[in-house]
């Protein structure tokens, strides 16, 4: 495998400006969230003896 190579006037380093707190707290609600779901779903549910 070879070495890519940058064109000129391409910088392929990626800085993303920091999270606002606004931000950062709906993304982990989201979490928070999507954790509960998918806990509930993979959680086994007890079989009944007939």
């Amino acid at each position: 495998m070879g070495h890519i190579k940058e064109p000129k006037g391409v910088d392929f380093l990626i800085k993303s400006p920091p999270l606002t707190d606004q931000e950062r707290k709906e993304i982990s609600e989201f979490i928070k969230e999507r954790k509960s779901k998918n806990q509930a779903k993979n959680t086994p549910s007890k079989k009944e003896k007939v």
